[in-house]
């Protein structure tokens, strides 16, 4: 094995943190099904799963080594993640779905730089042409302005309801 490039390392992080998205938003999706949250969180959930498919196949046409390792950890990081405290013994709290969405959120930025930058770098290598990176730049900007509509909406409720049960005067 040779040491990795830049871009393999580049690229096996964003695979990595794609892992890390696919699971996180499968989880969330499967937590509120049956709900508004759900269907935007299943829809995101098959994006991300498309995208990192993308992700794969561009690695693929660029050379770029694969590391299994990077998205193992990512796995394992995300089922870490669970054991995190949330006011609750059991179960998913509202202050879980928004954390959650934060995180989504972190990582869709994370994917447009990536789309970005390999915009910049490689659009007019014929290795790639066949990637529309303006689309994909496009639908993770829809993605943030869904994840933040949804993130603002739970926030509300996460935050609000315990302030007002903090502040109801015992009977």
């Amino acid at each position: 094995m040779f040491p990795m490039r830049r871009l393999d390392i580049y690229l096996n992080d964003h695979l990595a943190g794609a892992t890390l998205g696919s699971e996180l938003s499968r989880r969330a999706a499967a937590e509120n099904e049956g709900t508004e949250l759900g269907e935007f969180l299943q829809r995101l959930h098959s994006e991300i799963e498309e995208e990192r498919e993308s992700l794969r196949a561009i690695m693929q046409s660029l050379g770029v080594e694969t590391s299994p390792l990077k998205p193992a950890g990512a796995w394992l990081l995300e089922k870490a993640g669970r054991l995190k405290l949330n006011g609750q013994v059991r179960g998913q709290s509202p202050l879980s779905r928004l954390i959650e969405l934060e995180g989504l959120e972190a990582g869709v930025s994370g994917k447009r730089s990536l789309w970005q930058v390999l915009q910049r770098a490689y659009g007019h290598d014929p290795r790639v042409e066949k990637f529309d990176f303006d689309r994909l730049i496009a639908q993770a900007e829809a993605q943030l302005q869904g994840l933040l509509e949804h993130r603002l909406a739970v926030a509300a409720q996460a935050l609000r309801d315990e302030s007002a049960q903090e502040i109801t005067p015992a009977a």
